[in-house]
């Protein structure tokens, strides 16, 4: 048996996916049910773009419920009560780049719910397997696609 992937995440992150699921299944799945409905009854469905059309959202929609109930029913949820000082998977992580001080700061979750422009990264992604283990005070080099980085963590929790 091929044991499935786990989606580690937080308490509110599994709340936002399964909120999303439920939006999925109640009001998008009906609406491309009705496009279909109404798409059918002009006629011809060989020639019929609103159909078409309807039939492949109904296929993404599809998709994505099946990609997130994986995701819900194979969570693993981050305690909060396992922190340490170290830089883990649910800590906040702010450091400098050096030389030039820029501060960022940014909590490590699982891909399942990332958003780097929320300040959410993955931790697969390179800055946070760059700092996972770290502490405050320690100077890492991480190696990006966008090129290599000395930061200065200045603080986790």
């Amino acid at each position: 048996m091929v044991s499935e992937k786990k989606y580690p995440m937080t308490v509110s992150g599994k709340q936002k996916l399964e909120d999303e699921l439920e939006f999925l299944k109640t009001v998008k799945r009906k609406e491309v049910v009705e496009r279909i409905k109404i798409a059918r009854s002009y006629g011809d469905l060989s020639e019929n773009s609103e159909y078409d059309s309807a039939k492949e959202d109904q296929a993404f929609i599809e998709g994505k419920i099946s990609s997130l109930e994986s995701m819900i029913r194979n969570s693993v949820i981050i305690s909060e009560d396992s922190r340490t000082e170290e830089a883990q998977l649910g800590s906040t992580v702010t450091f400098k780049e050096i030389p030039d001080g820029e501060v960022e700061t940014y909590t490590i979750v699982g891909s399942a719910e990332a958003d780097p422009l929320e300040g959410l990264i993955s931790n697969d992604s390179p800055i946070a397997k760059g700092i996972l283990g770290r502490k405050k005070g320690d100077q890492v080099k991480i190696i990006t696609p966008g090129g290599e980085m000395q930061v200065e963590i200045t603080e986790v929790k």
